[in-house]
């Protein structure tokens, strides 16, 4: 008896089907043909893909959150060198 392994699809992969799949200019058969994905499954993206395009026109918060843990990354980094430089001042008389 052999296990079977589940095949991963990619995030672009899995995109560049449901808009093929939502354009509609083939079907989902044609589609499943076309790329070697079950119809089902195709369904399932496009419903997916529908459902969270609002999101697309939400902004970045991800990218905001990015954003402000490289700032205090930074500042800390900035910390630091601070309190090197005025050590070494004091190490050589400065």
């Amino acid at each position: 008896m052999s296990k079977t392994t589940r095949k991963r699809y990619s995030a672009e992969f899995k995109a560049k089907v449901a808009l093929e799949a939502i354009r509609g200019e083939l079907t989902l058969s044609q589609l499943g043909a076309k790329h070697g994905v079950h119809q089902t499954m195709i369904n399932t993206w496009k419903k997916q893909a529908i459902e969270n395009l609002s999101t697309v026109f939400e902004g970045k918060p991800e990218l905001a959150k990015t954003r402000e843990a490289d700032v205090e990354k930074l500042h800390a980094k900035i910390g630091q060198l601070v309190v090197e430089r005025d050590f070494l001042a004091k190490a050589f008389g400065r």
